[in-house]
Parts: C-alpha cells; structure tokens; sequence
C-alpha cells in the first residue's frame, strides 16, 4: 500500500489511524477522477541494474557517488554538511566549475553550498543563510542568487549570494505563506512559486523593477475550461489577516504544489497530493498534463515531487514516498514515462528523493536523498547527497 507522510494528514486536520475509515468518496473528493488508460511508455534508458555500494539502481552505463553526508565533515574541506538537505540549483563559474545551493528542510533551516572544480571534485562548502526554519526547496536566478523558501504558514522567501560574500536579503512581497518552490521566467520577467498544502495556490510575482524582488505584484492561479489561466492579484500578500490562497474567490487549489521548473518558456509544476505533473505555456498562457499518476494502475511514479528539465527537454521527476524502493522518473518530450533510477536498502529505508539538478554541462546529475543512513526505523537519517554520471542525452535541436 502506499503509505502518505505524517504531514499530508496533519495538513487535512486527520490522523494516520482515521485514514482507513475515511471511504472512497473522501478519496474521490480529495484526488479528482481520473480514469484508468493506457500508459505510453518512454524509450527511458534502459532497465535499472541491481543496487551498486550506494543503494542505488541505475541503468548501465551509469555510475554514482557519494558527494555529501549530513551532519558529516565533506571530504576535502572543513565543513560539516547540513541535515534533510532538500531543494537546490547550479551556478556556474567562470573558472569551469559551479556552485550547488541546497536548502535544510529541518527546524535549523538555512541553506548551504558545494563549490565544485570543472572535474566535479568538491574544492569548498559553506553556509550562505541562518536563522530560518525549514527551507525546502526554492530556486536559482539568472542573476546567481538562490531563492530559498521557507514551508511553514508564515514562510517567506530568502534571497542568497551563493558565494557567500553578501547577508541573504528577506522578499516579503513574494508572500507569506508555506512557500515550497520557485522558478524564474527571464523571458516574462516574473517568478512562479508552489504552494505546499492540499489546498494551495500557485503563484506568479512580477517585481517592479527587475532584477529587484524588493517590490512587485504577487497574483495566483484560476485555471478556466480548457486549461486557460487567469492571474489575479493577491490584495494582501503579507497575510495579515487572511491566508493568501484564500483571499482571491475561486482560485485554483493546487494539491501539494512542489516541484516547479522553468525551461524554454514552460512552467513544469508537480502536485502530489493527486500525483500530477502540469505543463504551462508562458506565452499562450495555458496550463495543461503532462502525467497523470491517478490515470494508470499501477503509475509508473506515486507522489511526484521537485523535477527538472535536461538539456535534451526530458522532465526528471522525484518521488516523495517513503516505500522500500524510491524512484526518479524521466517524462520525455513525447509524453512517454519510465523510471530512471531507484533507491533501495537499508541506507534509504523512510527516505524520499529531492534536489534533482543538473551541472551546467548536463553530463552530471544530482539529487539528495533526504533521510538517508536511519539511525533507527523510528529515527530518520541526516540525508545524503549524490552524483550520477553517464550518457544522459544532449542538447535538444
């Protein structure tokens, strides 16, 4: 059986134990509908090989690495790697290397970098923001400054010099609200941001003046018959007395957005309350699916989390599920889905997949399993980082 977290059910005001008793219309009600069909399955790369020294299974010609373990000294520096890492996004550098920010979805909060030389070889790390609590994901900018969003009711967004040199900066005008995720528009100019709660909104900012976030207009979602979106403007972005999503009649309730990424004038938005992965078009202005896991028995992916886009236009997504075997998904440009690679073993046992990124090369993966190495099967682990390399796809005509 698929088993929600403990949060999913705190957020629906239930516990574990009443869940069984709740019936099938308050499943119906709280997924939608969606009927079985068939699923087209993607080319992929291949079947996933047994599980190699990190516990983790992956199609041949792929390898992977231990790069960062939480609450560890990283090897070749002097600084000891958060817990729970989570959300995080690449910078490169004009030496050939690239930093990797990574938020602590943990009380401590906060967010910290790895700067790797052009090889992948770890050469520093570092804190960039204290004093905030659980920053789960968030997203890079053009400008090299990683937005890190705090996911609690009255989370706010940080913007942070990921080389260290300069105090993260709050955005209050971003909202306050459980923040989880954020993905610029260069082209539009704007920011779209997830909302993670089983009835929140996704979010649009459009600063006054860009790249300055300090002021701007914060509008949400209302989805129309046949995937036309209209923004509305959110009156009171600070929440003083009425929560975001709940001030605008007839918004749209995203269910548990998460993962959000932008790429080539798309927004890939991941649900996972509902298991859904949603596609909007910036410039015709529609939103559309581009998987959905409630419309195929068994589906290929349980609870999609963060995602992002390769070079060659494929979509990887996580999965955010704590079962004996954890999966990242790929959606090719197609609409086919397969699995790309797994977590499995007593390293990853109640863990879940988050982080997924890739190096400015695309030659490089990584992602954070994020409770990985259990103390106990009551006690979740300080979480991991790894790197997956081999013959990802290149870039797209």
């Amino acid at each position: 059986m698929f088993r929600m977290r403990r949060r999913e059910f705190i957020g629906l005001g239930v516990g574990g134990a009443a869940a069984v008793s709740l019936g099938a219309a308050f499943w119906d009600q709280l997924f939608g509908s969606a009927e079985s069909r068939t699923l087209k399955v993607g080319v992929g790369y291949g079947p996933r090989r047994a599980p190699d020294e990190n516990g983790i299974r992956l199609p041949k010609g792929f390898r992977s690495r231990l790069v960062a373990k939480g609450d560890a000294i990283v090897p070749g520096t002097d600084h000891r790697w958060q817990i729970a890492s989570d959300g995080a996004a690449v910078f490169p550098r004009r030496d050939g290397g690239y930093l990797m920010a990574s938020n602590c979805e943990d009380w401590q909060g906060g967010a910290s970098v790895l700067r790797f030389d052009r090889d992948g070889r770890v050469r520093d790390a570092y804190r960039i923001l204290d004093g905030t609590v659980r920053n789960c994901s968030g997203g890079g900018t053009p400008w090299g400054t990683w937005l890190s969003c705090e996911e609690t009711e009255s989370g706010q967004v940080w913007e942070c010099d990921v080389t260290g040199r300069r105090r993260a900066v709050v955005r209050p005008a971003m909202g306050i609200f459980k923040h989880e995720a954020a993905a610029v528009d260069r082209h539009e100019r704007r920011i779209y941001l997830t909302e993670d709660l089983f009835d929140g909104g996704l979010y649009r900012y459009t600063p006054d003046r860009w790249p300055d976030l300090s002021k701007g207009l914060l509008e949400i979602a209302r989805v129309q018959r046949g995937g036309r979106v209209e923004w509305i403007e959110v009156p009171d972005p600070s929440a003083a007395r009425e929560a975001t999503r709940a001030q605008v009649p007839g918004s749209t309730k995203f269910k548990r957005g998460e993962g959000i990424f932008y790429d080539r004038h798309t927004v890939y938005v991941s649900t996972t309350l509902d298991r859904r992965v949603h596609a909007y078009d910036t410039r015709r202005q529609r939103i559309r699916l581009v998987y959905d896991g409630l419309a195929y028995h068994p589906p290929p992916l349980l609870f999609v989390d963060q995602l992002t886009a390769s070079r060659s236009g494929e979509v990887f997504v996580c999965e955010d599920v704590p079962t004996e075997e954890i999966h990242m998904g790929v959606i090719e440009p197609d609409g086919g889905v397969s699995r790309f690679l797994s977590v499995t073993g007593p390293q990853h046992r109640g863990s879940e997949l988050t982080g997924v990124v890739f190096d400015p090369s695309g030659s490089r993966m990584y992602f954070s399993s994020q409770r990985a190495f259990p103390k106990s099967d009551a006690l979740p682990g300080p979480g991991a980082i790894y790197e997956v390399t081999g013959p990802f796809r290149g870039a797209r005509a």
